[in-house]
């Protein structure tokens, strides 16, 4: 398990990162000098193992080579999505304790307002451009040496929850050891489960400041392969990508999958995909009819896991043993998982409630939040992240849904997840999010927001005919009660959905 420095003195003109889209390439022996001129940066800004930085920057070279230098110098390292307004960013920013914020110039609009707006933070810099309060940040690492900082040390990231239920909360762990080389924990179980290792090709599609596709990168360059960053995530564009670069391992979300399967069969089916060792997903239940389509396409190279930011658990599922358990995100890797009722007792087989691991050895905490930092724990220890499901027989797990969107209608439980996951089967189906609304006869009543694949079909009788589709497939309880159609859902660039700004502005116009 080689750290970058040791690939870059062995193979420096070996491909750490291609950027998809432009074709920049940053060879190993130029991500590890550029690593050390960013840990310089942050020495000579006074940043010291331990403390904080953040960045709000899209898919781009620089991205990774913050994160290396982070990496190598102890600092904590948060990156921001780059979608967030202004009173968001200034709230991680502030809860953050971040000293040093480095932004993309293209996010100017919110970037300048974040001068002053954090006790702890002092030093701002700007990638492609400068603004007022920003000094370049090319220009300033450029002159900095090549050569390692004296005191290089662990570093470790700390990620914010995508804020889809409520504010964004700071997941901490403790970097495991202050040995700046040793192994990622990631690599040495997650590395070594799905092989990846010096030949390894990895397509990365989604944003970098989401935990999946910035650790997996992490672990690449930890092992000593080549990731192809996308800077946007398209479905044609990705299987290109495959076949140009003969791709071994990539991840994904469900919608991801959605999009490539909903293109033209001709269109789809003309890349070769049979360099693929390893399609890994999570994030979101995936249809069951969809990951179907999936295996039949590219084999049994679909590996499925279920965990979190926060590490609670983590189960995992390749596509034979799916199969035999469909639906399921398999059995756990770390952590026994539990399913609780509200008060607290464990549930047989086959009933819901919500999900909570036990025997998790790392332990993590909310940044500067010890009321949600409890509430993430029981009295015995176990852990959880919000998530309802149920496990079956043989010990495999199912979701249904978070609990924050369990819409209760006369006394029932109704996961939108199940909806969702038959809507967006539809062929006039481009997207579907389903919640419950405020209804005082029954507590709740189920809304539907489509996204058409074309909006031509946002019509009347596509609706009823959407409703009447769902009728022949669910009990009647289910069944929305409103149907609606909106140009484009707030999806996150990583495929998940702002449900909640949704829920709210649905309630707000119900009031």
């Amino acid at each position: 398990m080689p750290h970058i420095s040791i690939t870059a003195a062995e193979t420096p003109h070996k491909p750490a990162f291609i950027m998809a889209n432009s074709g920049e390439m940053v060879t190993y022996g130029e991500l590890e000098a550029r690593s050390n001129q960013v840990a310089h940066l942050f020495r000579l800004c006074g940043l010291q193992s331990g403390d904080h930085v953040a960045i709000m920057v899209e898919n781009c070279r620089q991205f990774l080579e913050i994160t290396t230098g982070a990496m190598r110098s102890g600092i904590i390292f948060t990156p921001i999505s780059t979608h967030l307004k202004e009173d968001e960013t200034a709230y991680i920013l502030e809860n953050c304790g971040a000293k040093l914020f480095v932004a993309s110039h293209s996010l100017t609009a919110v970037a300048v307002h974040m001068v002053g707006s954090a006790e702890a933070l002092r030093h701002f810099y700007m990638i492609g451009g400068i603004e007022d309060g920003f000094l370049s940040w090319e220009e300033t690492v450029d002159a900095l040496p090549v050569s390692p900082i004296e005191d290089q040390a662990m570093g470790t990231t700390m990620l914010y929850s995508s804020g889809t239920t409520g504010k964004p909360k700071g997941v901490y762990n403790k970097p495991y050891t202050e040995i700046f080389d040793e192994p990622l924990p990631l690599t040495l179980s997650l590395g070594a489960a799905f092989g990846f290792g010096p030949e390894t090709t990895y397509l990365s599609p989604a944003p970098l400041y989401h935990a999946a596709p910035l650790h997996y990168n992490m672990v690449v360059l930890d092992t000593g392969g080549t990731s192809i960053i996308m800077e946007k995530f398209d479905a044609l564009r990705a299987l290109e990508l495959i076949q140009e670069h003969r791709v071994t391992h990539s991840q994904w979300v469900p919608i991801m999958f959605v999009r490539m399967l909903k293109l033209p069969t001709a269109q789809r089916t003309q890349f070769d995909t049979s360099s693929m060792q390893v399609a890994i997903h999570a994030a979101a239940p995936c249809p069951i009819d969809v990951k179907e389509q999936m295996i039949d396409w590219w084999g049994p190279v679909i590996l499925e896991y279920y965990s979190s930011s926060e590490g609670a658990g983590f189960t995992l599922i390749d596509s034979n043993d799916w199969l035999k358990h469909k639906g399921s995100v398999g059995r756990p890797l770390f952590g026994v998982p539990h399913v609780l009722d509200e008060e607290g007792n464990e549930l047989p087989a086959g009933e819901v409630g919500g999900i909570w691991f036990s025997d998790i050895a790392n332990k993590f905490e909310y940044h500067n939040e010890p009321g949600k930092t409890a509430e993430a724990y029981n009295k015995d220890g176990w852990t959880s992240v919000g998530d309802m499901g149920y496990l079956d027989d043989e010990g495999y797990l199912y979701l249904t849904d978070r609990k924050n969107f369990t819409i209760i209608s006369g006394g029932v439980n109704i996961y939108p997840a199940e909806i969702e996951n038959l809507l967006i089967n539809h062929e006039k189906v481009a997207d579907v999010a389903v919640f419950g609304v405020p209804c005082d006869e029954f507590g709740e009543t189920v809304q539907a927001v489509v996204q058409p694949a074309n909006w031509v079909d946002a019509t009347d009788e596509t609706a009823l005919e959407l409703v009447e589709w769902l009728k022949e497939r669910l009990s009647h309880i289910k069944i929305p009660r409103n149907l609606d159609f909106m140009e484009q859902l707030p999806r996150m660039d990583n495929g998940k959905l702002y449900k909640r700004h949704l829920m709210d502005a649905y309630r707000n116009r119900n009031e």
